[in-house]
């Protein structure tokens, strides 16, 4: 991220999810997310636009997807995918939400029930101050349910930052790491997970994302998308960390967490999509998983 800029990504998903929000007909909807329009730039807005024309429409989607194989699809499906785990959480006993790099995300507004939690939005000043910003102006007022923490998370302790911000450490909580890991060093992730297994109790659940390090080392070939990171490098974005699949359990349980379950784009998408998802071409690369913070994790 460009400095005193709000991430480019989170807006590319805000627009994928506004698309999908405005799908017709509305049965057919994914899910429906009505404060996404409202944190696009211009060129984002045109988009949205062209995609609500009546028989026009869907070619919007088709651009995208032939323009970036697998990236908008990819994006919903594991939004579908880490709103059903949040609200298994939530009808399971979580107290407390945290939502780290939380970019435009907008599950503390549209989750049923979530407003009865506490939540926590952490992520980089600038994109915080933007979000608040749209938030305020399209709200009125910030909602009393959420607490915004701005943070760098290549510089400061969550733990910290968590602690002045109210966090209640004996209270069941559902962490959520969207789109952020790869993001990091490998010395910032690491700290990051041991600080939530720290700083929560046994039962507490994360789930978050993270591509496969075949990508980022290059010793694994993902087609055409296979370039992304260095793509992202234009804007700002660059791509750090990966992990291999397979090494997974043991990374985690190495930081105090045990492996729930861990699903790949081509898995999620099918989940949602039906038949079709599992042969929408790319982003193979990228998983999404949910861990445990195990007993005596502390």
């Amino acid at each position: 991220m460009k400095p005193g800029e709000a991430s480019q990504t989170a807006e590319f998903n805000a627009l994928f999810r506004a698309m999908e929000s405005a799908r017709h007909p509305r049965r057919k909807r994914l899910f429906e997310d009505p404060l996404a329009p409202y944190f696009l730039g211009a060129r984002a807005r045109k988009f949205l636009r062209l995609s609500r024309v009546p028989l026009l429409g869907h070619l919007v989607p088709y651009y995208i997807d032939r323009k970036w194989p697998g990236v908008r699809p990819s994006s919903l499906g594991r939004t579908c995918w880490i709103d059903e785990q949040l609200g298994d959480s939530l009808r399971n006993g979580a107290k407390q939400v945290v939502i780290l790099g939380a970019g435009y995300d907008c599950r503390a507004y549209r989750i049923p029930g979530i407003n009865q939690t506490r939540v926590f939005e952490l992520d980089h000043p600038s994109t915080l101050a933007a979000k608040k910003d749209h938030l305020t102006r399209k709200l009125g007022k910030l909602p009393e349910h959420v607490t915004y923490v701005p943070i760098d998370f290549d510089l400061q302790d969550i733990t910290t930052e968590l602690k002045l911000a109210g966090f209640d450490q004996a209270a069941l909580t559902f962490f959520i790491w969207e789109g952020v890991m790869h993001y990091l060093t490998a010395e910032a992730v690491d700290a990051t997970l041991r600080a939530i297994s720290a700083l929560t109790i046994p039962g507490s659940r994360l789930v978050f994302t993270y591509v496969h390090r075949g990508l980022i080392d290059g010793t694994v070939h993902f087609g055409k998308l296979g370039d992304v990171p260095s793509t992202l490098q234009d804007v700002g974005e660059t791509w750090k960390f990966g992990l291999y699949p397979e090494k997974l359990a043991r990374y985690l349980a190495e930081r105090g967490f045990s492996l729930v379950v861990d699903v790949n784009s081509l898995e999620y998408r099918a989940m949602y999509m039906g038949p079709s998802g599992r042969h929408m071409k790319g982003f193979e690369f990228y998983h999404a998983a949910v861990a445990e913070v195990r007993k005596g994790a502390a």
